[in-house]
């Protein structure tokens, strides 16, 4: 029988089978780590995404014999480590992913492999409290507190210190704490008066799931996602309760945590699963940790399936308001020359560009010039500010920070704020042109005329 040579079909994703016996047994990972690599190997069109790669491509390329059997199982940990779980090579390049009868799936590969790393503790206590969000997030909104940890983290003896102490690099972009909280400073429903009005494509009621970067660093994302809801007549509510979407502990390799996580949130996004709610989340990969993740890592579990089905990109929702015919266009400030970064956890939701559509639906009747780049900005979370891979994230971004720069924008955006702040610093480094970082709902607001731009 003769294989086809690629796919013509979308590409499609069997359940991890993380809690079957087999899954963290090293021997076996690693006769599929090779089997994978080989095909890798002869193929390399994903060279020039992550380091992870690079790094395969390397090692291969040193042996005897130029052939992956021959590169020593230890040093795969060289290709392991260097995957954040982007899933771009999965969904925008591999020509050999499933339903292909060859069913190449690097990340969740690479995930096992950490999944293993991790329950045999080969994880330190520094990366794990990296990955903790909850736990660091909870001085947010302390008075005194909040002002002195930022104030630190901004000198270079803490830095020195974070570095020895916890692995994060001196001079990368860390997230300041929020004076408040955004659920502490959001009222918990707007839009009371509205009635819910569903549409063919959405449904007429919004439960924001705030996330811990909202939550803990950046609440004005948040504020401007409740301006525009309310703007909109569509009645929302801060969802009751909630804990980290689990993206960090899974990129980390911690499944049992992911679980935990899963069991904190699952059951209160459910109740508004079933009552016809959307469900919104203003961080794409928070959003796709419940779209894709947890329903592969859960494929029995209704609840999470319902949740599913529920979640919407904030874009994905807005644009389908749209053409519901439900959103209202009265733009009145206009925002100039605005570049826009596409994230990979954006990307690889299979929704299509909806935030570049809303941009474009702005630019219809005010002034916006949009220039949008799509390629990966190296941050990838943790990855971007740790000192051993903080370089190449650096390195990784540095064709997206020469492309965001293009024409001078008056700003900068991204769906996933932490690469928005890594895009800004790396311009800085390189020299280019400075602009405003906005994020994209932030943008939106600032056009409604909802949200003024501080000089």
């Amino acid at each position: 029988m003769t294989l086809r040579e690629g796919n013509l079909e979308a590409p499609t994703r069997h359940p991890i089978a993380w809690k079957d016996a087999g899954y963290f047994d090293e021997a076996k990972a690693f006769a599929e780590m090779e089997r994978q690599f080989d095909i890798c190997h002869g193929c390399r069109r994903c060279v020039g995404l992550c380091q992870s790669f690079p790094n395969l491509f390397d090692l291969v390329d040193a042996t005897a014999a130029g052939e992956v059997h021959e590169v020593d199982k230890k040093d795969y940990a060289k290709v392991v480590d260097q995957c954040y779980l982007c899933d771009v090579c999965y969904m925008t390049k591999c020509p050999y992913v499933a339903p292909h009868p060859w069913n190449v799936d690097f990340p969740h590969l690479m995930l096992r492999a950490k999944a293993i790393k991790y329950r045999q503790g080969g994880v330190g206590a520094a990366d794990k409290l990296l990955a903790s969000t909850d736990v660091h997030g909870q001085l947010a909104g302390i008075p005194v507190v909040v002002q002195v940890v930022n104030a630190a983290n901004r000198t270079r003896p803490v830095r020195k210190l974070l570095d020895a102490a916890l692995g994060v690099h001196p001079d990368a972009w860390l997230p300041p704490l929020a004076t408040q909280r955004f659920r502490s400073g959001a009222a918990t429903s707007g839009a009371d008066a509205a009635e819910a009005i569903d549409g063919e494509r959405s449904p007429g009621k919004v439960a924001v799931f705030s996330t811990c970067l909202v939550n803990y660093n950046e609440p004005g994302i948040g504020h401007d996602l409740l301006k525009v809801l309310a703007h909109n007549a569509i009645p929302y509510e801060v969802v009751e309760k909630e804990s980290c979407c689990g993206m960090p502990k899974l990129e980390l390799g911690d499944l049992e945590g992911v679980e935990k996580l899963k069991d904190a949130n699952i059951p209160v996004l459910a109740r508004y699963a079933k009552a016809g709610w959307a469900i919104v989340s203003a961080i794409p990969s928070c959003t796709l940790m419940f779209k894709q993740e947890l329903p592969l890592l859960f494929p029995d579990d209704a609840d999470v399936k319902a949740v599913q089905e529920a979640m919407f990109d904030p874009f994905e929702y807005l644009i389908a308001r749209q053409r519901d015919g439900l959103l209202k266009t009265d733009f009145t400030t206009p925002l100039g020359k605005v570049s826009y970064h596409v994230p990979c956890h954006g990307r690889v939701q299979k929704i299509g560009r909806k935030t570049e559509e809303m941009l474009k639906l702005i630019g219809k009747t005010v002034t916006l010039q949009l220039n949008t780049v799509e390629r990966c900005s190296g941050h990838a979370g943790t990855y971007g500010v740790k000192t051993t891979t903080h370089p190449v994230a650096m390195k990784i971004g540095k064709p997206v920070f020469k492309a965001m720069a293009s024409g001078e924008p008056d700003f900068i955006s991204s769906d996933c704020a932490l690469a928005g702040h890594h895009i800004a610093q790396g311009m800085a480094n390189n020299g280019l042109p400075q602009a405003r970082l906005a994020h994209p709902l932030s943008l939106v607001a600032i056009a409604y005329g909802l949200t003024q731009v501080k000089p």
